[in-house]
């Protein structure tokens, strides 16, 4: 079967590919803004609880994240950006550096032991998300 008469399947996963990347940014931003939007509830149920939901919400944000990172380079391979003009490699490049301070933010945010270190990485790591999620929009513009 020669290519001409095959069914392109180029669109259908250029498809999955955003799907995958956009419900993966949808819970690691969305996650972080409802646990935050949640803690002075949690907080009520007790000392330990806060603990409790932040594992639980790590086991749904860091399998997001992953597929973030992957769709990611898929994406860039997909859209070719080596090609791009210099802005969008400005851009991107930028995207990439905020992605991983994203990353970090939330891992040194799951690491810290006073109120004061979850307070500043986890803005870190909240701000850098919203930031790589901008960033996002005006690559795919």
């Amino acid at each position: 079967m020669t290519a001409a008469a095959g069914p392109d399947l180029a669109p259908a996963l250029d498809g999955i590919r955003l799907i995958l990347h956009v419900l993966a940014a949808t819970i690691w931003v969305g996650g972080q803004f409802t646990v935050t939007g949640l803690l002075p509830t949690v907080r009520r149920l007790g000392d330990d609880a806060p603990k409790q939901v932040a594992r639980a919400l790590a086991r749904l944000l860091w399998p997001a994240y992953a597929v973030l990172v992957v769709t990611g380079f898929w994406n860039m391979a997909a859209v070719h950006a080596n090609n791009g003009g210099s802005a969008y490699q400005v851009v991107l490049g930028i995207k990439i550096g905020v992605v991983a301070l994203a990353g970090l933010g939330v891992w040194l945010h799951q690491r810290a032991t006073s109120r004061r270190g979850l307070a500043i990485w986890g803005s870190v790591g909240g701000t850098a998300s919203i930031a790589a999620l901008c960033l996002g929009v005006f690559l795919a513009g």
